[in-house]
């Protein structure tokens, strides 16, 4: 299977070929999420402080009505306890009101109920279990396929969660589990967010056997196995350098689990940023403070809540590259030395030969949960392989622009 992903706002879509006949919806590809939704209803869907996207026509929503192999999803059906996060498959039809008789013999034909579904960033989405087909593009070169009886959610109301999402984690519910792909694995290969917006350039991203046959040429780190994520992508981060500097050594907690299963770093194509904790990340700044000389700009740190905003000298030609290279060191003795675009950003055009380019991690708030997160910021123009046969994943700088036009994804 290959699609293309279209940088957009602070992620990457990819488009959704529903229904029949087909409705296509673009939704955010996420590998911190199992779910796959859409937005449903043409008049009837709502999200609650959503503002910042009303001025984008993106937001095209799916219609079971118009779809004449559309079928809401039963309450004995495997996936209806798991999207309810239940470990008793009766409760489903139980809440649907099926008698103790039918749920003993497991038939009674009644819809899945409603459910609710929350992301950590305080995201929340009511929906309803559908099943139709979905069409992609396997082969080489890609030709349309019909995968039937996808079940996905159905959703009419959110908080904070203006477009749908394609969920490709390890549980039963993801994007690549449903379609048979979890026993080999997928990569993708960010296109930079200067090219966000724009429809005739995509990022290509690969599942199946293509995705994870040779690629001798990475650097791969085995995947943590999360206690209570199991379905979710950790690595352990050991340390990051600052351009030729020693290793500032990361806390225990990026590259093992607690008792409670709190820690691990988290590999989330769903956050915009790297988020670490602290004193780690403390100790981070401090280390660039001390290495660039550049005046700081206070104002657009207050503004954008960046802690490391610098005014970068430019010409009528370019601007400066000269600031420090920054590694990341993951278990297995891999150093992944990130592009300059990686880290630091132009939050503004440039302004009397100045431009304001400020460092794009930030702190992790939470005490539970993963100990840090590898944001999708850090990783364009880099293949990321996600190989689940061997349980590790891979690093590989490249120019995803290139990669897209191997895999024939460029649109004419």
């Amino acid at each position: 299977m290959m699609e293309p992903l279209r940088g957009f706002q602070d992620g990457y879509l990819i488009s959704l070929n529903l229904g029949t006949p087909p409705q296509v919806i673009q939704v955010y590809m996420d590998t911190g999420s199992d779910l796959t939704w859409v937005p449903c209803g043409n008049i009837t869907f709502e999200c609650m402080e959503c503002d910042d996207y009303r001025n984008y026509k993106l937001v095209a929503t799916f219609s079971p009505s118009y779809s004449s192999s559309s079928t809401r999803d039963i309450c004995t059906s495997p996936f209806c306890p798991n999207v309810h996060s239940s470990d008793n498959p009766y409760d489903p039809c139980a809440m649907a009101g099926c008698s103790i008789s039918s749920l003993v013999r497991g038939t009674c034909p009644r819809p899945c109920p409603s459910f609710s579904y929350n992301y950590g960033a305080g995201g929340l989405i009511i929906g309803s279990l559908t099943r139709d087909t979905l069409r992609i593009h396997g082969g080489v070169p890609p030709v349309l396929r019909e995968a039937p009886s996808f079940c996905f959610g159905c959703v009419g109301s959110t908080y904070r969660e203006p477009i749908g999402i394609a969920g490709f984690g390890k549980g039963a519910l993801s994007l690549p589990s449903q379609l048979g792909f979890l026993q080999k694995g997928f990569c993708h290969c960010f296109l930079g967010y200067k090219f966000a917006n724009n429809p005739n350039v995509t990022s290509p991203l690969v599942i199946g056997d293509l995705a994870v046959s040779s690629k001798e040429d990475h650097q791969f780190t085995p995947m943590l196995k999360s206690p209570i994520y199991p379905n979710s992508y950790y690595v352990g981060l050991e340390g990051i350098s600052v351009g030729n500097g020693t290793i500032i050594e990361g806390p225990l907690s990026l590259k093992s689990f607690d008792l409670e299963g709190n820690g691990g770093m988290l590999i989330d194509s769903g956050t915009t940023y790297t988020h670490l904790p602290e004193p780690f990340y403390s100790h981070l700044l401090s280390e660039l403070g001390s290495r660039i000389t550049y005046m700081r700009s206070n104002e657009l740190e207050e503004r954008t809540g960046f802690d490391l905003c610098y005014k970068i000298p430019c010409s009528n030609i370019s601007c400066s590259h000269d600031l420090p290279t920054i590694s990341l060191h993951f278990l297995n003795s891999v150093k992944l030395t990130l592009p300059e675009e990686d880290c630091f950003y132009a939050v503004g055009a440039p302004k009397d030969s100045l431009v304001v380019k400020c460092l794009l991690f930030q702190i992790m708030d939470d005490d539970y949960g993963p100990a840090g997160v590898l944001g999708s910021f850090q990783q364009q123009n880099m293949e990321v392989v996600y190989d689940l046969e061997k349980e590790r994943i891979g690093f590989l700088p490249m120019d995803c622009a290139s990669s897209a036009a191997y895999y024939g994804l460029h649109q004419k």
